[in-house]
C-alpha cells in the first residue's frame, strides 16, 4: 500500500478557486505568488513530505521520545530530517524577508503545512509552534527581542514553544502560579508548566520559550498575567549563545498518540531562577499570547484536515486491494470498494476532507488580506471574518479528523484494529487535536461569547450574505443536483441566521 501521496492538485485547486489566489497575488509583497510558483512549491513540499517525513511516521510511533537526564532524544531520523527541513528553507515560507523569510502568503504556507502534518503529525508540531512564536514576536516583541530571536526562529535554526498550562490550572489560564520577579532589566521565572510541545529536543541548538507568569504585585486572575521570552540558552548581544538558562524538561508524558512529539513537563527556576525578558507590558500577557494561540488554533484545525487526508488515502487504497464478498451487479468476489456501505464511508471521508481544506484555506486567505490589503475597511472586514472562522476551523476540522480516521479503521475492519496496518496510529494521533489549543467546547464559547456578541453578529452577517449569494448562483446554474445542494445550503444558512439573531 502507498504510504502517502500529497494531494497537490486538490490543494492547488482550493488555493486558486476558494482562496482566490488571483486576489492574494495582487496584495503588496505577494506579487510573485503566481499559480506556477505555487504549484512548484507544492510539488517540492510534497516530495519532501512523502520522501522524508512520511517514512519516519511509524518510526516515531514505535520508538517515541526518550528523556536522558535533562535532554530529550527524538526518534531515529527526526533530528536529521528537521535539519534538512531547515536547510532547504521550509520553515521560512510565510515570514518577513527582512528576517530571512520567503514572504509567501499564509494561504500557500497553510497548504505546505498540511503536507507536513499529513506526512508526519508529530514532526509537524515542531515548526507549527515555531511559526506561532515568530508571529507573536513579530507583532509584540521589542526591537532587541526581534534582533536577537527572529532570524533564527524564522530559519528554524531555533525552535519556539508556548508555555501556558500548569498542573493546577489547565484551561483556566488565570489560575496559573508560575512567578516572575523583577531583577534589573530582566525577570527571574520560577514554576512548572505541563504539556509543552517540543519543550526539549535534540533537533535545534536553542529553544525559545514563550512563558506566561505572574508578578508578585499583579492583580488576581487573567488580568495579572505577563508574558516572557525565556531561552534555553541565553543569547549574547552579538547573537551567540551564552550559558544554559535555568529551565529544563523533568518528565516526558506517555501519550495515546503523537509519540514522536516530545510533550514535556518543564521546570523553570529550580536553582537561581530562569532569566526572561518581558514581552509588551506587565499584566498584559494573556492578550498578547492570543496572537500565538490563534495561529496555533488555525494550524490545529489544519492538522485535523491533514490527518483525515492521510487516513482517507489509506482507507481508499485498502478498499481497492481487499477482496471480500460479491458486490452488487457482480458475479464473483472482488474488492470491498464495490460494496455500497464501504463506498458511502469513503465518499463521506472525501467530502469531509475537501470541505475542511476549503474552509481552512479560505480562512488563511482572509489573514493575508487582513495584513496586506491597501484598503483599511477591507483589512478590517477580512480580520473580523478570520477571527470568526478560526474557532470553527479548529473545532470542526479536528472533529472531522477524528471521525475520518475512525472511519478508516472501520474500512479496514479487524485489520484496522491491529497496529501493523498503520491506520490505528492516525486515529490515536488525531484524538489530541480536539483537546489542545483550547478544547472544542472552549472554541464554542469563543465563537459565541467573543466573536458573535462582540460585534453584534456583524461579521457573521457578512458571511451569511456571501452564502446567500452562493445560493443565488446555484439557482441560476440549474440542474437537479445543484438544486438539491441549494436547498440544503438555504436550510442551513436560515438556521444559522435564526441562531445568530437569538444569541
Amino acid at each position: 500500500m502507498p504510504t502517502f501521496t500529497p494531494p497537490v492538485r486538490d490543494m492547488a485547486f482550493v488555493i486558486e478557486e476558494i482562496g482566490a489566489l488571483d486576489r492574494i497575488s495582487t496584495l503588496p509583497g505577494y506579487e510573485e505568488a503566481t499559480p506556477d510558483l505555487v504549484s512548484a512549491v507544492l510539488e517540492e513540499a510534497g516530495r519532501f513530505g512523502a520522501g522524508v517525513l512520511a517514512p519516519l511516521n511509524p518510526v516515531g510511533d514505535r520508538e517515541g521520545c526518550v528523556l536522558e537526564g535533562d535532554k530529550v532524544r527524538l526518534p531515529t531520523g527526526f533530528a536529521d530530517a528537521y535539519r534538512r527541513f531547515v536547510e532547504v528553507g521550509w520553515n521560512a515560507v510565510p515570514f518577513d524577508p527582512d528576517f530571512g523569510g520567503q514572504g509567501l502568503p499564509w494561504l500557500v504556507a497553510t497548504a505546505v503545512q498540511e503536507i507536513w502534518h499529513a506526512a508526519n503529525m508529530s514532526f509537524g508540531l515542531i515548526p507549527m509552534l515555531t511559526q506561532g512564536a515568530v508571529e507573536l514576536l513579530s507583532a509584540h516583541g521589542t526591537a532587541d527581542q526581534k534582533a536577537l530571536y527572529l532570524e533564527q526562529l524564522v530559519s528554524g535554526a531555533w525552535t519556539g514553544t508556548m508555555n501556558l498550562t500548569e498542573p493546577g490550572a489547565g484551561s483556566d489560564v488565570g489560575a496559573l502560579r508560575t512567578r516572575a520577579v523583577r531583577d534589573g532589566d530582566h525577570y527571574r521565572i520560577t514554576g512548572q508548566k505541563i504539556f509543552i510541545t517540543a519543550g526539549e529536543h535534540d533537533a535545534a541548538e536553542n529553544i525559545i520559550h514563550l512563558v506566561l507568569a505572574r508578578l508578585p504585585d499583579a492583580p488576581a486572575g487573567a488580568k495579572g498575567i505577563s508574558l516572557f521570552v525565556v531561552p534555553k540558552f541565553l543569547v549574547n548581544p552579538d547573537g551567540s549563545l551564552g550559558k544554559r538558562n535555568d529551565v529544563s524538561c523533568i518528565k516526558l508524558e506517555h501519550k495515546m498518540g503523537i509519540h514522536g512529539s516530545p510533550t514535556c513537563v518543564m521546570a523553570f527556576g529550580e536553582d537561581e531562577g530562569a532569566i526572561g525578558t518581558l514581552v509588551g507590558r506587565e499584566n498584559q500577557g494573556l492578550a498578547l499570547m492570543f496572537t500565538m494561540m490563534n495561529n496555533a488554533r488555525l494550524a490545529v484545525g489544519l492538522q485535523g484536515v491533514a490527518i483525515a487526508e492521510r487516513a482517507a488515502q489509506k482507507a481508499i487504497a485498502y478498499a481497492r486491494e481487499r477482496v471480500q464478498g460479491i458486490g452488487p451487479g457482480r458475479d464473483a468476489p472482488g474488492p470491498i470498494i464495490h460494496h455500497p456501505d464501504v463506498r458511502r464511508t469513503l465518499m463521506t471521508q472525501r467530502a469531509l476532507v475537501e470541505a475542511g481544506r476549503a474552509l481552512t484555506y479560505f480562512t488563511a486567505s482572509r489573514l493575508d488580506i487582513a495584513r496586506h490589503a491597501a484598503d483599511k475597511a477591507e483589512r478590517a472586514a477580512a480580520h473580523a471574518l478570520a477571527d470568526l472562522l478560526i474557532p470553527v476551523v479548529k473545532s470542526w476540522g479536528t472533529a472531522n479528523g477524528v471521525q475520518v480516521a475512525d472511519m478508516a479503521v472501520q474500512v479496514f475492519g479487524g485489520m484496522g484494529f491491529v497496529e501493523e496496518t498503520g491506520v490505528a496510529q492516525h486515529l490515536r494521533d488525531a484524538r489530541i487535536a480536539p483537546i489542545y489549543e483550547g478544547t472544542n467546547g472552549i472554541q464554542a464559547l469563543d465563537l459565541i461569547g467573543r466573536k458573535l456578541i462582540r460585534d453584534q453578529g456583524e461579521a457573521m452577517g457578512g458571511l451569511l450574505a456571501e452564502i446567500r449569494r452562493t445560493e443565488a448562483d446555484l439557482a441560476e446554474s440549474g440542474g437537479e443536483g445543484l438544486e438539491r445542494l441549494r436547498l440544503e445550503l438555504a436550510a442551513a444558512s436560515t438556521l444559522c441566521a435564526e441562531t445568530v439573531a437569538w444569541v
